[in-house]
């Protein structure tokens, strides 16, 4: 099997983009998680999913200003795009 480098892309959806992102390592695959639009609510679900984050080894950046979680850039989001084999936006 090959594995693939993916990138997930949690507009709309957070807790969503975080289940996604780490279904996708299940078979293996290189996964990064980017939380845009806005801070990432701060809610059971959320709480959950960010577990399994953590389980799956996936650490999510956001291009939101945020205390708790790493900031990229435009830059770094679009260099990441272009590396990604295939970029799954939720």
């Amino acid at each position: 099997m090959n594995t693939k480098n993916l990138l997930v892309l949690a507009r709309r959806d957070h807790a969503e983009g975080m289940r996604v992102a780490a279904g996708l390592t299940i078979a293996g695959h290189d996964v990064k998680l980017v939380f845009m639009d806005r801070v990432v609510e701060d809610s059971e679900e959320n709480a959950e999913q960010v577990e399994t984050l953590e389980l799956c080894d996936i650490e999510p950046v956001t291009t939101v200003a945020n205390d708790d979680i790493p900031e990229i850039d435009d830059a770094k989001l679009s260099m990441w795009m272009l590396e990604a084999d295939s970029v799954i936006s939720l």
